[in-house]
Parts: structure tokens; sequence; C-alpha cells
């Protein structure tokens, strides 16, 4: 049976405090918990939060640049070389006290038009030096393909461009993240997909196409791929990276069956 993870960045709106959705997280069932940045509130209270509701650390993400301002994510992107290896070193410090083993290195906006060779250079030294960093640690660093629509312009896009990376960097702790929502909107034939990389993913996310809303909202037939995870003896988490089409506990009909709501 899957292990699934909330995610709190996502879920869990209606509270507004970030620190409570744990607590909601934890009373709905959840054994873990993901996020996109920890980095508003000191690594001690997550840690606490964590603690108290029994909860695991599935995944989170390294700094991403300046977010508000529409950055998502420095690892491609030349000339920030030392602020994503600063930012490699923080989220560290937020893994050590949270004990969580796998954090996203997010690649970046690539401006249309430039030549990407630069920033695959960038791209691949600096994953070279976030694993050599994290490794030791006992953390796995994950790279993410993310769709065209969600988020134009972002540098990797496909699990193929992804496992290109992972293969020239050439190290152990380097794997896929491979969330289905946007595997669905780039490439789609999940099955295929699930089948043809298994072994390369120690963290899978899921949400429902279209509108990013639960997983039974929508095309795709989220049993049959959790069926088919478990065939394979996927043991990582699946990260519930969707936005709650109203109250999350409401619409967790679809995780009854797994233990959850």
């Amino acid at each position: 049976m899957p292990k699934f993870a909330a995610n709190l960045s996502m879920m869990y709106q209606e509270r507004v405090n970030f620190l409570d959705r744990f607590d909601a997280a934890a009373r709905a069932g959840f054994k873990g918990v993901e996020f996109l940045f920890p980095y508003d509130h000191p690594p001690v209270a997550i840690a606490e939060r964590l603690r108290q509701n029994g909860l695991t650390l599935a995944l989170f993400n390294m700094p991403p640049g300046d977010w508000a301002e529409g950055e998502r994510g420095i690892a491609a992107l030349p000339g920030r070389e030392k602020e994503f290896r600063d930012g490699v070193a923080e989220a560290l410090r937020y893994a050590k006290a949270t004990g969580c083993r796998t954090i996203h290195a997010m690649a970046g906006l690539w401006p249309e038009g430039h030549d990407r060779a630069a920033g695959e250079r960038v791209y691949v030294e600096n994953l070279h030096y976030a694993v050599d960093r994290l490794a030791p640690e006992g953390i796995t660093t994950v790279i993410e393909p993310i769709n065209t629509r969600d988020i134009p312009g972002y540098f990797l896009n496909t699990t193929g461009q992804a496992m290109g990376y992972i293969r020239r960097v050439g190290k152990p702790h380097l794997h896929l993240q491979l969330d289905l929502y946007h595997v669905q909107i780039m490439e789609g034939d999940l099955a295929h997909h699930i089948r043809a990389l298994d072994g390369n993913y120690p963290h899978v996310q899921i949400a429902g196409n279209p509108g990013r809303h639960e997983p039974d909202i929508g095309e795709i037939n989220y049993p049959f791929l959790f069926d088919l995870l478990d065939e394979l003896g996927y043991a990582g988490w699946v990260g519930c990276e969707y936005r709650p089409h109203g109250a999350t506990d409401a619409g967790l009909g679809w995780a009854r069956k797994y233990g959850i709501g």
C-alpha cells in the first residue's frame, strides 16, 4: 500500500498558520508530510511539530531564489553558483534538524531563445556539488521535471531530460522526483513511465488533471497506478501535491481505502 505524504504548502490552506497544518495532517491519518520550503520557520519549530504528531518529513526544496519575484530555483542559472551552494548548506541544516532524507534542487527559469549550453554546464556542476555535500549525510538529491503550462520557461520539462542530466552527473545519490501530474501533461503514458523508470525515483507526487485538484478528479486513473507501484515494490513516499477543490478533509474520500480521511 502506498505511503502518502500531505503537501502542507497546498493542502490545509484553511489553516493560515503553517505549523498548524502538521497537526491537521496527522489527525487525518497521514504519516508523512512534504512542503515546498521550510525557511520561514526555525528548524526546531518544524522538528517539534513532526515529533509531536509522529510524522516523517518526506521532502522539501532547496532555497529557490526570490520566489516572490517569480524565481523558481537557481540550480541552472549561471552567476548564481555561490547562492546555490549557500542554499545547499541551508537545506542541510533543516534536513539534519527534521530527519528529512530527500531534498529537491529546483533548476529555475531559462530565458526563451538563450543558448542552454551555459545553463546545462552550471546545472551539472551544481548537482555534482549538491550530491557531494548531501550524500555523506545520508540525503538524496532529486530533480523534478515541471510542465510548461504551470511554470512556463522552466529549465527541466521531461523525464527524458532529467534522466540525461542524472546520467551526466553519474552519482548514485542523484535521482528523479516523479511527479505524475507533470508527466501526464508533458508526456502521458503514465504506466509505461512508471515501469520504465522503476528504480530511478525515490519520491512520487500526484494530483488530478486537469485542475491539479484531488487525485480522484480528472482523467488519471490513480488507483490503477497505485496498484502498479505496489506491484513494482515501490517503497518511497507518494506526495499529495494538489490543491484541494474545497476543504482539505472533505476531499479525502479517495484516500479512505488507504487509511486516511
